[in-house]
């Protein structure tokens, strides 16, 4: 059995989201996505030279 000491802080800010998602659920649960959004998201997934990383992502915004 691990012990809080022995948690990064990666590990302690996972497991707080998965408590907060346990106690309140998911907030977008029930949510439908517009026609029109789905298909501009559609797009956007067929063009190659706009798709990120997720490390380039965090590069660039964080």
């Amino acid at each position: 059995m691990s012990k809080i000491k022995d948690l990064t802080a990666d590990d302690l800010e996972h497991l707080i989201e998965q408590k907060m998602l346990e106690f309140f659920g998911d907030p977008d649960s029930g949510l439908v996505l517009r026609t029109g959004f789905k298909k501009e998201l559609q797009l956007r997934l067929k063009n190659q030279r706009h798709k990120m990383t997720h490390q380039e992502v965090v590069n660039r915004f964080v």
